[in-house]
C-alpha cells in the first residue's frame, strides 16, 4: 500500500512555517533554509502566507495516493478512482491573499502540525482499528465562520477535512486514511442559548452533556440522553449518538436515542456553504428531514456547527436497582419480557460475571460486586409510578431466577450503583497489560432475538480462551462484545477477529444491524453492504456525491471512494 509519509510530509511542512502561525518543532530542515536566507539575502519562495496552501497540496497527494489495492476491488467502487487535478501555479499565486486572511481570521495557535497533535488526532486507543496515516494539520476553530473559513480554502485546494470531537472512536471514525485537516472543535464549547419557556437549548457542538446537564440544572430541565462521560454533542449527532461508549445511552429505553432530541442543525458543507436545517419548533413539516440526514452522518456530509436540542423536565422520582440472574441467558430473557410488558422503565442494562469482575479488579467504583450476570435498571417519574413500576420488574425478574434487589437509598448511592455500568470499558481498559488492546465493538437485533444471540456470542466468545466479556443496552436490543488480546500474536488477533465477524454476521442473519452505536467508520463498510446491499449504498454515494462532489468530507467512512 502506497502512502505519503507522514514525516516526509512534516518535514516538507516544518520550514515552511509562519511565525506565530502554526505550532511545530524547529527542525533541521527549517535551521537549514533560515541559513540559506541568511547568505543569500533572498526570500524563499513559500512564505508563512502560503502555508494553508502547501498544507493543501500535501494533503491532496495523501488523499490521492493514500488508496490501497483492496480498495480498488472492493463492491463499493465502481471502477479505480480517477486522478484528482491539482492547483496550477497560478492558483498557488492566487492564494497568497486568501490564505493571509484565513491565518490572520484564526489566530495564532489555531492550527498545529506538532507531532503529537497529529498522532492525537488521528489514532485512537477506544478502537481495535488505527492506520499509520496521519492528518498533515490539525485546525482548531471557534466558530461557525471560522469553520466556513477553513472549508472553503479546504475545497478550493481539494483538501480532505476529519472532524473531531470527543476522541472516543471505536470504528476508527476520526481517521485520516487520505491525510488532510483535522478540524478539532474543542474550542467551540458553549451553550449558545437556552428557552426554558420552550423547553429546548442550543449549544455548539464541543459542549460535554454532562456539563450541559449541570449549567442548566437550576431550570428544572435536562438533557436525558444518558452516554459516557467523555460524550460531546457534536459527536452524538455525528454517529446518532454511537461514536463515544456507551453511546445510546442508558436512558435509551424511555427517552430514545440522540436523533430523537435534536431539532435543528447548522451545519458547513464541503464548500463551506453555511445552513440551518430547520427551524425552532419542535414539529415541523416543510420540505426534506434535513436533521436526520447529518444526524449519523459521521462527518461525511457537513460539519455540524450548532445544534438545537429538546429538553425534558427532571423527573419527580428516580430509584436505580441492580440484580442478579444466575446464566446471561436469564437475565436477557428477563429484559425482553419487561419489554414487551410495556413497563417504561427508563434504562436497562446488562453485564456478565467477566464484566463485575473487571469492575472489581479495577477498583473503579467504591462498592464490591457479585461477579456473575447482573441487571441494573433505572426508574424514573412520579412516586407512585416509580413503585408501581419495581413492582412489575421485580415480578418478571423472579420468573428468571433472579437475586434479590438491590435499590439505593439517595442520590448518592445512585449514583455508586450506577457507576459500574459508566465505568465499564475504562475498567477493562485500565487492566491492559503491555501490548494488549481491547476490540469492542457492538451490534443490536429484534428485541426477541436477543437472549439466542447473546447466548450463542458468549459462549464462542469464551472458546476463545482471552479475557472478555459482554456488557449492553439490552431494551433496545443492543449489546456489546469486549475481548483483550495480544496484538503481536497474529494468530490471536485473527480468531479474536474472527469472532467479532460471526457476532455481526449473526445478528445480520437474525435481521438486526451491524452496529447499533458506534457508527460505521472504517470498520464495518463490509458488514454495511450485507445489511444493505449495493443499491442503498449506491443511495448513499449519490446524497454524498450531491453535498460533497470532491469527497473532501471525512473520505473513507462509512463507504469507499467511487471514481
Amino acid at each position: 500500500m502506497f502512502r505519503y509519509p507522514a514525516a516526509r510530509l512534516r518535514q516538507l511542512v516544518s520550514p515552511l512555517l509562519g511565525r506565530g502561525a502554526m505550532r511545530t518543532q524547529t527542525s533541521t530542515a527549517e535551521q537549514s533554509l533560515k541559513t540559506k536566507i541568511g547568505q543569500t539575502g533572498q526570500r524563499p519562495f513559500w512564505s508563512s502566507s502560503r502555508v494553508m496552501l502547501f498544507t493543501a497540496l500535501t494533503g491532496t497527494a495523501a488523499y490521492s495516493y493514500g488508496i490501497n489495492d483492496d480498495t480498488r476491488k472492493s463492491p463499493f467502487l465502481w471502477s479505480k478512482p480517477s486522478k484528482p487535478h491539482y492547483a496550477s501555479k497560478s492558483h498557488m499565486e492566487k492564494a497568497r491573499g486568501e490564505t493571509s486572511q484565513l491565518r490572520f481570521a484564526l489566530g495564532e495557535d489555531a492550527i498545529s502540525t506538532d507531532d503529537e497533535d497529529l498522532h492525537l488526532h488521528g489514532y485512537s486507543e477506544w478502537s481495535s482499528i488505527n492506520i499509520d496515516q496521519l492528518p498533515v494539520a490539525v485546525a482548531y476553530p471557534k466558530s461557525t465562520e471560522e469553520v466556513s473559513q477553513i472549508a472553503k480554502v479546504c475545497h478550493k485546494y481539494k483538501v480532505p477535512m476529519i472532524p473531531y470531537s470527543g476522541g472516543s472512536s471505536l470504528e476508527a471514525n476520526f481517521s485520516a486514511p487520505y491525510g488532510g485537516m483535522s478540524v478539532d472543535f474543542s474550542f467551540m464549547d458553549q451553550i449558545l442559548s437556552l428557552h426554558a419557556e420552550d423547553m429546548d437549548v442550543v449549544v455548539q457542538p464541543s459542549v460535554s452533556w454532562m456539563s450541559l446537564n449541570e449549567q442548566i440544572k437550576d431550570s428544572g430541565l435536562f438533557f436525558p440522553v444518558d452516554p459516557g462521560p467523555s460524550a460531546r454533542i457534536g459527536g452524538m449527532v455525528g454517529t446518532s449518538c454511537r461514536r463515544v461508549h456507551p453511546p445510546s445511552g442508558t436512558n435509551a429505553v424511555r427517552y430514545g436515542t440522540m436523533k430523537d432530541w435534536v431539532i435543528n442543525l447548522t451545519v458547513v458543507l464541503a464548500d463551506g456553504t453555511v445552513i440551518k436545517t430547520r427551524r425552532r419548533p419542535r414539529k415541523s413539516s416543510a420540505g426534506y428531514n434535513l436533521t436526520n440526514l447529518f444526524i449519523g452522518s459521521e462527518g461525511t456530509l457537513g460539519f455540524v456547527t450548532e445544534i438545537t436540542l429538546k429538553l425534558a423536565v427532571i423527573p419527580q422520582d428516580t430509584s436505580v436497582a441492580v440484580v442478579t440472574f444466575p446464566t446471561i441467558r436469564d437475565a436477557a430473557a428477563a429484559a425482553s419480557k419487561v419489554m414487551r410488558a410495556g413497563i417504561p422503565v427508563a434504562a436497562m442494562e446488562l453485564m456478565d460475571e467477566v464484566q463485575m469482575a473487571v469492575i472489581n479488579r479495577a477498583g473503579s467504583t467504591a462498592k464490591k460486586w457479585k461477579e456473575v450476570p447482573t441487571m441494573f435498571f433505572k426508574f424514573s417519574g412520579t412516586k407512585a409510578g416509580v413503585q408501581e413500576n419495581i413492582k412489575l420488574v421485580k415480578s418478571i425478574a423472579r420468573t428468571h431466577k433472579s437475586g434479590d434487589f438491590e435499590f439505593a437509598i439517595d442520590a448518592e448511592e445512585q449514583k455508586t450503583l450506577w457507576s459500574a455500568r459508566k465505568e465499564s470499558l475504562w475498567s477493562m481498559l485500565a487492566l491492559r497489560k503491555e501490548g494488549h488492546e481491547v476490540w469492542s465493538t457492538d451490534v443490536a437485533v429484534p428485541i426477541s432475538r436477543l437472549p439466542d444471540i447473546i447466548e450463542v456470542s458468549k459462549k464462542e466468545m469464551d472458546d476463545l480462551g482471552l479475557f472478555a466479556s459482554i456488557l449492553g443496552h439490552i431494551g433496545d436490543g443492543n449489546f456489546h462484545e469486549s475481548i483483550m488480546y495480544n496484538n503481536k500474536d497474529p494468530k490471536e488477533r485473527a480468531a479474536v477477529e474472527k469472532c467479532i465477524k460471526d457476532m455481526v454476521d449473526r445478528a445480520l442473519e437474525m435481521e438486526g444491524t451491524c452496529t447499533g452505536e458506534h457508527g460505521i467508520g472504517l470498520g464495518k463498510k463490509e458488514s454495511l453492504m450485507k445489511e444493505l446491499g449495493l443499491d442503498t449504498i449506491n443511495v448513499m454515494r449519490s446524497i454524498k456525491g450531491a453535498l460533497d462532489p470532491h469527497w473532501l468530507m471525512n473520505p473513507g467512512k462509512i463507504m469507499d471512494m467511487p471514481s
